[in-house]
């Protein structure tokens, strides 16, 4: 049996839509919203009636009857933590997301516009691998500071998709192997993935790991602390400084790692000097993945949207080259990933998993 899905994924500043039969995309499109747009909405959540009504005027523009789907698909967002898995939307994953348990974010608004246009054609609604996957080992939550818990906050969609990618590529199971993923897109998340579960993985979106376009990464905690109670800055633009304005953001002014990958081919010193030192602590992270996974590791994946960058790929490879094969996946293919997890509850491969 063929399943036909919509497929939803809001970002800051987009909106992307999707429709598939199963794992093969039929339609795709990216409304784009201005800043003037979003900025007459006080809250992320406001947002809803506008992005649905966007959604369906794109769907009916193009000739797509939205009473065919088998299902509605969101993008999930920053739900308390949760294990790997596609769940249904339900009352408790809504009230959550819209009391911003873990903050506010675009993401959130997937499950919501997913599950009101699923009721509106008596479809069911799903997420799948939000951002909040946990699947830690408690070894790795310590900090060094009891009150400051490491968390699971990364890109859990598209590290898992790539890596179950890889193993069924190679005629494996994801349970059976060992492998890290390096995602390099507006944040880096680099994750130890042993027998199917990711044991450690940095948190992406709030000041861990390596400095990527936009947010700082790990940084000297005295200094910040010095920082921060300097008189001269508010708690949000410390926050800021972490995530959004850190990093290229922060060194060379612009976010977009085609530039500054330009800029270093070309001989800028600085952009060369700030290219390489996010290649040097990508690299770093990768090799404390493989300490983590005592060295049994079946590959090394590159993904997200910086893997397009030949000169970000070779100068990490010349690096952990020496601890497995190097597999490249460029790009994110969220979409599929998103439409794959569902087919696989659809289909009874998997099964569906309840928030609570």
């Amino acid at each position: 049996m063929s399943y036909k899905l919509l497929i939803i994924n809001p970002g800051s500043t987009s909106t992307k839509i999707a429709v598939y039969e199963d794992e093969k995309e039929v339609f795709e499109e990216t409304l784009r919203h201005s800043s003037e747009e979003i900025g007459k909405f006080e809250h992320i959540l406001d947002q809803k009636s506008f992005r649905i009504d966007l959604i369906l005027e794109m769907l009916k523009h193009n000739k797509i009857d939205i009473k065919e789907m088998d299902a509605i698909v969101g993008r999930g967002g920053l739900l308390k933590p949760i294990i790997s898995g596609t769940y249904n939307v339900n009352d408790k994953m809504l009230e959550d997301l819209r009391e911003s348990v873990q903050g506010e974010h675009a993401s959130n608004l997937g499950a919501i516009i997913a599950n009101e246009i699923g009721n509106s054609i008596n479809k069911p609604a799903f997420i799948v691998d939000p951002v909040v996957v946990d699947e830690l080992e408690e070894i790795a939550r310590l900090s060094g500071i009891p009150e400051l818990q490491r968390k699971s906050i990364f890109h859990a969609l598209n590290q898992k998709a790539v890596a179950k990618r890889y193993a069924k590529e190679n005629s494996k199971k994801y349970e059976d192997i060992n492998v890290i993923v390096a995602h390099m897109g507006g944040g880096v998340s680099v994750g130890a993935h042993k027998n199917g579960k990711i044991i450690d993985v940095n948190n992406a979106l709030d000041g861990d790991g390596a400095f990527s376009p936009e947010r700082s990464g790990g940084v000297p905690a005295g200094d910040l602390a010095r920082m921060c109670f300097s008189g001269k800055y508010t708690l949000e633009e410390i926050l800021k400084k972490i995530t959004g304005k850190g990093g290229f953001v922060a060194y060379l002014n612009t976010n977009d790692a085609r530039i500054v990958e330009k800029g270093a081919m070309e001989g800028e010193t600085k952009a060369k000097l700030v290219h390489d030192a996010m290649g040097y602590q990508v690299a770093k992270d990768i090799g404390a993945a493989a300490a983590v996974l005592n060295g049994k590791v079946d590959a090394i994946i590159l993904t997200g949207g910086m893997a397009y960058g030949k000169p970000m790929v070779n100068l990490i490879s010349e690096k952990v080259g020496f601890i497995a094969p190097i597999v490249v996946y460029p790009g994110e293919d969220e979409m599929l990933a998103l439409a794959q997890g569902v087919v696989r509850v659809l289909s009874g491969e998997e099964e569906v998993k309840e928030y609570k």
